[in-house]
């Protein structure tokens, strides 16, 4: 384990645990046997999980348990990257197939059977989790920040100032400017000086990303409105141009949420309210807008919002390849958050 000693700024919360129940090869007589029948997928070499629920599992819970399935191989690693944004319930979209953990600062980064040791040299909050350990939310962040494509930045510095309320802006800037590897270093700097608690979802944290890059001015947001009986609160509020965004997300009307009717009446409702209260326009948009940035800059170029600056053409075309074939929902930072 590196040498990492800082105090802990935040009350941590519970790691999240595996979803699914993990067998070890030895606990099962005849396990490769079994699981040439079809009962058993094999996790990790040595470890099992039941097929039927493995099958059930959603890309990014696969993740999850391949986490918890490499902790029982490899007791007392300390999570990084992905790995540890899994375990605190920040959001990984997907499934990122490799574990990431810190290792040995005196010997060089490798990846062998699915796990990744990162080395550093630089100081990282790491908390004690019994039997392993895990880098702090804001520290995890900054990595990410300087490895990720900034989109998926924006999503980690923002749901690390959603879980620790001692992080801040400052605090996340600091950490990744005092580094003393200068890899990444610049990369970081867009992402974490844009960080903002008030973004309450992924989507939203991709959307904020997107609408920048597209060059549209920069929304405020959670803005409230009170009137007719009730309060409702805009994802986005443009005030120059009278335009109120609205991150919906591509599960929220397929029934799981009650009868899609209903719910999309319901909307309705409050767009009326809203435009009432003096909003010119409401505009709804989904994770396939915002991984696909011409869909999103035709709704906002459609509503009236002003562009400020020019695209950023190489950033939302690596964005695409960032968010294809991937989900918001793949673990917030509270399982419920419906606003993706």
């Amino acid at each position: 384990m590196p040498a990492i000693a800082r105090p802990l700024p935040f009350v941590r919360p519970a790691p999240v645990a595996c979803p699914v129940p993990l067998l070890r090869a030895r606990d099962v007589p005849h396990a490769a046997r079994v699981a040439a029948r079809g009962e058993l997928v094999s996790v990790v070499r040595g470890v099992y999980a039941p097929a039927g629920l493995w099958r059930r599992l959603a890309p990014w819970d696969r993740y999850l348990a391949r986490i918890h399935a490499t902790l029982l191989t490899h007791p007392g690693l300390v999570l990084s990257h992905e790995s540890a944004a899994a375990i605190w319930g920040m959001p990984v979209l997907g499934d990122p197939g490799v574990v990431h953990a810190l290792g040995d600062p005196t010997r060089t980064s490798r990846l062998h059977a699915g796990l990744r040791m990162h080395t550093t040299t630089g100081a990282r909050d790491v908390v004690d989790l019994g039997g392993f350990a895990a880098v702090a939310p804001a520290d995890c962040a900054a990595d990410l920040a300087r490895a990720r494509h900034v989109v998926a930045g924006l999503i980690a510095a923002d749901a690390a100032l959603r879980l620790d309320p001692a992080a801040s802006v400052e605090s996340l800037v600091e950490q990744n400017e005092h580094r003393p590897s200068s890899r990444g270093r610049r990369i970081a700097r867009w992402p974490l000086h844009r960080a903002r608690a008030e973004a309450e979802s992924t989507l939203e944290s991709a959307s904020r990303a997107i609408i920048e890059l597209l060059g549209y001015e920069q929304p405020e947001l959670q803005t409230e409105w009170t009137g007719q009986g009730a309060t409702d609160r805009t994802d986005f509020w443009w005030p120059g141009a009278g335009v109120a965004g609205e991150a919906d997300g591509d599960l929220k009307y397929d029934g799981r949420f009650g009868d899609p009717g209903s719910l999309l009446r319901a909307r309705r409702e409050r767009d009326h309210r809203l435009r009432s209260r003096g909003i010119r326009s409401v505009v709804h948009w989904g994770w396939s807008d915002v991984a696909d940035p011409d869909a999103l800059d035709g709704i906002l170029r459609g509503a009236g919002v002003p562009r400020v600056a020019l695209p950023a053409p190489y950033r939302l075309a690596t964005a695409r390849t960032a968010l294809d074939s991937r989900h918001p929902t793949a673990r917030l930072h509270t399982r419920a958050e419906t606003g993706v």
